[in-house]
This record gives structure tokens, C-alpha cells and sequence, in this order.
């Protein structure tokens, strides 16, 4: 005689089940805001009123302030005395030590990378820089972003960088505030992918020093490329 198996889900395996949450009203206001600010809908140096954000957004007073000090703690927002919030103004000194800071952790991510994982790290950048590549054809400057941040969380986690990729993450914010100003300059979509190939390619061939090199020029191009534009914003 055999002996129909039961259907019914096992409360012992379903028990500790973690129930993923639907994402808040307060993280979706979060992400709005800090989109517009990196697509230039809100410009540097302008005033955010509460009254007219509650009204733009659909949320409450108590929502739009909690996202402005979370902004203001991501270097996006900057709260001014008798002013109120305004949009984070980036000035050339503090983009010239966020690129020396880039610079220099992600040349030694890649130079790592080469040399403790080779081929197997530079077949999944591959990948990525195929995403990035795909969205500069389509004109998707937030999937750039958004491909781009991934690229270099995953080489620093080839490269077992943890606590260089918590420093570059803290800064996340405002490299892809900066990063939102390179991408639209003319040839940054042919020149950009390039200069990350030949990352890959160093990579690839496990050569330390040409890996490191080539993410060091990638930045100092974009360094070069967001100073002149700020230097214009000033003029």
C-alpha cells in the first residue's frame, strides 16, 4: 500500500521564515529625492521648502525632514543657518580630495584584484561593464550610476578590500553626484567604457601594476573632466 505524501508545508521549516517587507513610504520618498538631486532637477545651491516638497512628493512634514537629514548625512543636503535646506554644493577642493581618495583606494582594489583573482574577477566585471555600456546606448544616466557603483563594489570585493569599500561607500552619494556632471560630457560613454576595458583586460592578466595604473587614470580623467566643469559652475 503506498502512502499519499502530504502537501502541507512543514511548520518546523517554515517557522523561522523571514517575511521580506514591503519597502516603507519614507525609503521611496529617500530614493525620489535623492534621484532628483543627482539628475539635476533640483540644482546645486537650491532651496528645499518643506511645504512645497510635502506637496511635490504626496507625503507629510515629518517624512520629507527625516529624508532631508538622511541627504544631509549622505553630503547631498546642507542645512544653512536662516536658510533652511538647500541642495549640497560640491566645491573644487572637496571634489579634488573625493577623487584623491578614489584614486587611490580603488587603484589599489584593482591592483589586488589582479593579483589574488585574474580571470575569475575580470569575467564578472565583464559583465558589468556590458550593463554600463548598454545603458550609455540608451541614454539611462540612472542604470550608469547604478552599473557603475556595482562595478566597483564588485572589485573591491574580489579584491577582499572591505574596509577600503566601506570608505568609498560612505562617500557613495556624492561620487555619483559628482559622477552624474562626467557622464553627460561629450565622449565620457566611448572613453569611460575604455578606460575600465583596459582595467579589466590588466586584471584579466593578472599584471598588478598596469591594473592599478588604469584605475588610477580612470579616475584622474574624471577628476579632470568634473573639475573643469565645477571651475564653469563658478564662473
Amino acid at each position: 500500500m503506498t502512502v499519499a505524501s502530504s502537501t502541507a508545508p512543514d511548520p518546523r521549516r517554515t517557522r523561522l521564515r523571514v517575511e521580506r517587507p514591503q519597502r516603507t513610504l519614507r525609503e521611496l520618498t529617500l530614493e525620489k529625492m535623492r534621484e532628483s538631486i543627482l539628475e539635476r532637477y533640483f540644482k546645486p545651491g537650491e532651496r528645499l521648502v518643506e511645504r512645497d516638497l510635502c506637496e511635490q512628493l504626496g507625503v507629510s512634514r515629518t517624512i520629507v525632514r527625516e529624508v532631508l537629514r538622511h541627504l544631509e548625512s549622505e553630503g547631498l543636503v546642507s542645512i544653512l543657518p536662516q536658510k533652511g535646506p538647500i541642495v549640497a554644493e560640491t566645491t573644487l577642493d572637496e571634489a579634488r580630495q573625493i577623487y584623491d581618495i578614489r584614486g587611490a583606494l580603488e587603484a589599489l582594489a584593482a591592483g589586488t584584484c589582479a593579483e589574488r583573482k585574474g580571470p575569475e574577477a575580470a569575467d564578472r566585471l565583464e559583465v558589468v561593464l556590458g550593463r554600463i555600456k548598454a545603458a550609455y546606448g540608451v541614454r539611462d544616466g540612472r542604470q550608469v550610476l547604478a552599473e557603475t557603483s556595482e562595478f566597483y563594489r564588485i572589485l573591491f570585493e574580489e579584491a577582499g578590500c572591505d574596509v577600503a569599500w566601506s570608505i568609498v561607500s560612505s562617500l557613495t552619494a556624492r561620487i555619483n553626484h559628482l559622477r552624474s556632471l562626467t557622464i553627460k560630457t561629450e565622449r565620457r560613454d566611448i572613453e569611460g567604457p575604455e578606460q575600465m576595458a583596459r582595467m579589466i583586460a590588466a586584471i584579466r592578466a593578472r599584471d598588478k601594476e598596469r591594473a592599478a595604473n588604469a584605475a588610477a587614470t580612470h579616475v584622474a580623467e574624471a577628476s579632470r573632466i568634473a573639475q573643469a566643469l565645477l571651475a564653469r559652475q563658478g564662473d
